[in-house]
């Protein structure tokens, strides 16, 4: 008895249909932000709603694939749309963190309906490209080198082609409406005022997968380049190397001079003619001892540099004698004059 009660409690699918698409509606026409604590609640309840309505869909079995769209009745078409509207409620939807989430679910959503609609023949059109369709798609044209420029004509065709039927579908639900809605039309203009929702429904979701599937790759370049950037940072904090050098490098520059360690004092032949002169030669005999060929050497030094200052002396002395051959004594002292 209680469980029967609870049953009639609970909200029979036209309630939960209608409640959902009230909401959407004012969702749509609402001048506040969409983050606004107003237009979330609305979203969330519609969200709600809408989960109800597809349980009870799945459990009434109201669509089967094995009829076709004139055995649904005129009154049930309507139910139709309700993946539709889970996309649009998904996407009003507001939490940066959950974004693509929110954006894929959307976009299964969408997708899920036009499916449905495809199946049953409501329009034609083409259905969105999947990940499988596109990769397939991608290595059947890939040695081709003109599909781009045609897909983009044929894309802006189809474009145009949807906006017209949008304003004809617009123009017709307009006229309809009045008389569906105070229940004063017969069956064949309800049901051509819900086949026209459908159709309606149609063009919105697939403009919707075309800016998600834009947004999405947006959103996954950003965090792809906020990976390599927060890489790139972790690189920097590590501590920084000591140089090195290579052995190969060192014992270069040892025999080039790159290190400038020491420049050469002489030349080849002044080094051999040293070494002949203090017969330190291998062909002159037995050569002197490092020590004292180094005493020689040294001696030798310092006999240049005795000889170098005495010449230096003697060249000042010369000078000075010559310039006073030239000047008098007393030259320049002019202030003392008798």
């Amino acid at each position: 008895m209680a469980a029967a009660e609870d049953e009639l409690l609970l909200p029979r699918l036209p309630e939960l249909f209608e409640t959902s698409k009230q909401l959407l509606d004012e969702v749509e026409i609402a001048t506040e932000p969409t983050g606004s604590r107003i237009i979330q609640d609305k979203v969330f309840k519609g969200l709600d709603l809408l989960k109800k309505a597809a349980e009870m869909l799945s459990q009434l079995e109201l669509f089967s694939q094995n009829e076709d769209l004139e055995e649904i009745a005129s009154t049930d078409l309507k139910y139709l749309m309700v993946p539709a509207f889970q996309g649009a409620f998904a996407l009003k939807q507001v939490n940066p963190s959950k974004r693509l989430d929110h954006l894929q679910w959307a976009r299964e959503h969408f997708l899920n309906y036009l499916t449905q609609c495809q199946y049953y023949h409501v329009a034609e059109f083409e259905l969105p490209k999947t990940k499988t369709n596109s990769a397939e798609n991608n290595t059947a044209n890939s040695s081709m080198a003109y599909p781009s420029i045609v897909a983009m004509a044929s894309h802006r065709q189809a474009k145009i082609e949807r906006y017209k039927q949008k304003k004809e579908v617009e123009h017709r639900l307009s006229a309809l409406k009045s008389a569906v809605e105070s229940g004063q039309a017969d069956d064949e203009h309800v049901r051509e005022y819900y086949l026209l929702h459908l159709r309606r429904w149609i063009g919105i979701s697939l403009e919707e997968i075309e800016s998600i599937d834009q947004e999405i790759k947006i959103l996954r370049e950003k965090d792809s380049a906020k990976e390599a950037s927060t890489s790139q940072s972790s690189r920097q904090d590590r501590p920084p190397m000591k140089p090195f050098v290579l052995t190969r490098d060192m014992a270069q520059a040892k025999v080039f001079g790159a290190g400038y360690p020491s420049l050469a004092s002489m030349t080849v032949n002044d080094w051999y003619e040293q070494h002949r002169k203090f017969g330190a030669l291998p062909d002159q005999g037995i050569a002197k001892t490092t020590s004292e060929f180094k005493r020689t050497a040294q001696q030798q030094e310092d006999q240049e540099h005795e000889e170098e200052e005495d010449d230096q002396a003697v060249r000042r002395a010369r000078e000075w004698d010559d310039w006073k051959d030239t000047h008098p004594r007393g030259y320049g002292n002019r202030q003392n004059m008798g």
